[in-house]
């Protein structure tokens, strides 16, 4: 059992653009029940009722209007969190970074029913100024680079933004012998609407620049091998990409073929169960040296 958490909202322009000037005017309810719909109306209801949700401090009504500016914050009760493998291994580390190699399964940042059972969490246990450079998702295993100083971060995060980290990823598809030993997606990728959450990331021509250098590693006769380099980081870049091209990863639960969620399915993106590793990670030290880090893959990703 955690200890419970706030979650803080603060009502702006954008997010209330009909509140002010549209009747009628959106309530505490109507907010929740739109921005927040992994929980339904009649949940959200019973949590303003049990004063679990404040207005600027103070308890609030369902009905109640909102105007823009105004706080909300909803006290999450302690929960039990599920289960999460825990085994973190050090690849590297010094006094400015950390490099290690994240288990499938474990979420990076808090979110949804995971907050203790998160890997920023555990490492600010021991390093409260410790932030990670990058992201992997949920069911992603492999090579993830951590700041351990404000510095550090800076310096890290800048060769983020000018795609100056290089990072390769193994993975698993379908059988796809027609496919080139090497090739290259480019498909943009945006939001696009998801009934469960609202939306997604997915394929989409309006979406952002995308770039996937991919190299066919060994082919099997119920699956291909595939080593992707990234010099972008969109959201589940790589889940999206191979779907786009007819190829989803085996045991996605989310993306099919085209790059799109699976039409009557109610999974979320950080559902496990395909395979996907961080498999090598280059950048330049703080301190001025470059430097190269594999991790192994999984044996299910061995050719």
């Amino acid at each position: 059992m955690n200890d419970g958490w706030v979650y803080c909202d603060r009502i702006s322009p954008d997010s209330s653009g009909h509140i002010s000037t549209q009747p009628p005017p959106t309530t505490v309810l109507d907010y929740y029940t739109h921005h927040y719909r992994h929980s339904d109306r009649a949940t959200w209801q019973t949590r303003i009722e049990s004063g679990q949700i404040l207005l600027n401090g103070q308890p609030t009504t369902s009905d109640t209007p909102l105007v823009a500016g105004q706080r909300l914050s909803y006290h999450r009760p302690p929960w039990q969190e599920p289960p999460v493998p825990l085994d973190i291994a050090t690849i590297y580390e010094d006094d400015l970074l950390l490099v290690i190699n994240k288990p499938s399964g474990l979420p990076v940042l808090p979110g949804g029913n995971f907050l203790q059972h998160t890997l920023l969490w555990q490492l600010r246990q021991r390093n409260p100024t410790a932030a990670p450079i990058h992201r992997l998702g949920r069911g992603t295993s492999g090579i993830l680079l951590i700041a351990k100083t404000k510095a550090a971060r800076a310096h890290l995060s800048q060769q983020m933004r000018q795609r100056q980290l290089g990072k390769t990823y193994r993975t698993l598809i379908g059988p796809a012998d027609n496919l080139p030993d090497q090739f290259t997606i480019t498909h943009p990728i945006g939001k696009i609407p998801y009934p469960q959450l609202g939306y997604i990331y997915g394929a989409n021509p309006n979406g952002l620049d995308a770039h996937s250098g991919c190299t066919v590693v060994h082919h099997r006769p119920d699956a291909t091998l595939l080593d992707v380099a990234i010099l972008t980081g969109r959201p589940h870049q790589i889940r999206i990409h191979l779907a786009t091209m007819g190829y989803p990863l085996l045991g996605d639960p989310l993306y099919i073929a085209g790059g799109h969620p699976h039409p009557e399915g109610t999974a979320i993106p950080s559902d496990c169960g395909y395979w996907l590793h961080a498999h090598k990670l280059s950048f330049i030290h703080p301190a001025g040296e470059s430097m190269t880090l594999t991790c192994a893959p999984p044996p299910q990703l061995l050719p």
